[in-house]
């Protein structure tokens, strides 16, 4: 029992134990498909080694994230926003994920031991040691603590398959100031459901640990968000980043400007950098939402 942290057997010991979930179909698992706009993943990704995570805590699903098994990190993480103060907390433990290695798994979401860690979760995953080492990178969340509200919804950000090796001086720079301006942006002007999904490009470096090929190192950071329901009073200089708008920035200490830009834009970059297709559509429908009004009115608003 020495190797537990008392947070750790105080966590296993509470009846609502986080779960997470690998899935074949995110719509398999009640709920899960609650953080996708219509219900629907991004369309055109065509690794079929990818695995689907539903993300759950607490008996209730949080947010979906596409996992890559081979190079250890997500591809993307798709949540819903919540309203927040955006105030942050780190005092929550980190997490693993059992079913990437085990298919009998009973899907609990687990906080990492202080000891021993089976190898064959290191086969499928990254673990903490992937990380103690490097001084370059930091866990960067896809889904970040400071765009969820509940603190069940922040804790299930901490699982090392929604973070990716980010480099700190853009983790903490230019990145971390595009998710505050975001927050604010989706606080102050979505009325509705926001849907983000955040992912990554990767060019084949790799972070590693006893001389083997750890985790991938993200060249890209994208991400975008779709809120159909949005205040159409607002300023004409905000009212063009809604119904959905993009980002795209470098993972890299200098020139890692966050660059905005439509989602048709984004997309057109990711064909060219993912293994996907040329259906590639993040949004089901582009986030364009049935509207009620006559044709002939609908672009007056």
């Amino acid at each position: 029992m020495g190797m537990f942290t008392p947070l750790f057997l105080a966590l296993t010991a509470l009846p609502y134990l986080s779960l997470a979930t690998v899935v074949q179909d995110f719509n398999h698992v009640e709920r899960c498909k609650d953080s996708l706009y219509m219900g629907t993943p991004p369309r055109g990704i065509v690794d079929v080694r990818l695995k689907k995570i539903c993300q759950r805590y607490a008996d209730k699903p949080r947010y979906v994230t596409l996992y890559d098994p081979h190079k250890r990190i997500p591809v993307y993480s798709a949540y819903t926003f919540k309203k927040t103060e955006g105030d942050r907390r780190v005092d929550y433990p980190w997490m693993y994920e059992p079913q990437l290695a085990e298919i009998d798994g009973n899907g609990n979401m687990l906080p990492f031991p202080n000891g021993y860690l089976h190898m064959k979760f290191e086969d499928s995953q990254a673990v903490l040691n992937d990380y103690s080492d490097v001084v370059l990178y930091e866990r960067g969340h896809l889904n970040p603590d400071q765009h969820q509200s509940t603190p069940h919804d922040r804790a299930a950000t901490y699982t090392l398959t929604n973070v990716v090796p980010e480099i700190r001086e853009f983790n903490i720079g230019p990145w971390r100031e595009y998710e505050e301006r975001i927050r604010v942006r989706l606080n102050n002007f979505c009325r509705g459901t926001a849907y983000i999904v955040t992912g990554v490009t990767t060019r084949g470096n790799m972070i590693r640990r006893n001389n083997q090929d750890r985790v991938a190192i993200p060249e890209d950071i994208w991400s975008a968000y779709c809120c159909t329901d949005y205040d159409r009073n607002s300023p004409h200089d905000v009212r063009i980043l809604f119904p959905s708008h993009a980002a795209l920035a470098k993972n890299a200490k200098e020139g890692n400007s966050v660059h905005e830009m439509t989602v048709q834009e984004l997309e057109i970059f990711l064909k060219n950098h993912m293994d996907v297709d040329q259906n590639l559509q993040i949004f089901y429908d582009n986030c364009v939402s049935p509207s009620p009004l006559p044709l002939y009115l609908q672009h007056t608003i």
